[in-house]
C-alpha cells in the first residue's frame, strides 16, 4: 500500500479508535472502574497519533524521479541557497543534467531565506600526494518565487 494512502487510512482508524477508547474511558469514570485512569491515556494517546498521522499526510510530498538521473548523496546544504550533492568517480557525463534536476526539484522551500537556490553536483578528483579537488560537473538554479 501507497505510504499517501496508508497514513490515510490509518488516521481515521486512529480517530475511530481514539472515540471509542474515549466512551469506554466514560464508561469507566462513570461505573468507578480502576483502569479509568489509564484508559484516559490511553485514549488521549491514540487520538494524538490520529491527529499526528492526519498532519503528516496533509504535509507529505513524494520525492520526485526523473528518467536517466542516478542518485547521489547531498553532502552541503547551508539551509538558504546552496545545495551540493556528491558524484561518483565513475559518474558517466549522461546523467549530469537528469541528476541536477533531480535534486533541483527535489530541494524543498521551508526553511530557506533565499528565494533561489543553487545547486551543484561536483566530483572529487585525485591531485596526487592522497589529496583531491573539487570538480564542478554542473549546476542549476531553482526558484521558489511566485509566478
Amino acid at each position: 500500500m501507497p505510504l499517501p494512502e496508508l497514513l490515510e487510512n490509518s488516521s481515521g482508524w486512529l480517530a475511530w479508535g481514539g472515540a471509542a477508547l474515549s466512551a469506554l474511558t466514560i464508561v469507566a469514570f462513570i461505573a468507578g472502574w480502576g483502569v479509568r485512569f489509564r484508559l484516559v491515556g490511553v485514549s488521549s494517546f491514540t487520538l494524538l497519533l490520529s491527529a499526528s498521522c492526519w498532519a503528516f499526510s496533509v504535509s507529505y510530498t513524494p520525492t520526485v524521479k526523473v528518467d536517466g538521473a542516478l542518485r547521489v548523496p547531498v553532502v552541503f546544504d547551508n539551509g538558504d541557497d546552496l545545495v551540493v550533492a556528491q558524484a561518483s568517480v565513475d559518474f558517466p557525463p549522461e546523467a549530469v543534467a537528469p541528476t541536477l534536476e533531480q535534486l533541483a526539484l527535489n530541494v524543498r522551500p521551508g526553511g530557506r531565506s533565499s528565494a533561489v537556490v543553487s545547486v551543484r553536483l561536483r566530483q572529487l578528483q585525485p591531485a596526487g600526494d592522497g589529496a583531491s579537488r573539487p570538480i564542478i560537473l554542473g549546476e542549476l538554479e531553482r526558484s521558489f518565487e511566485p509566478g
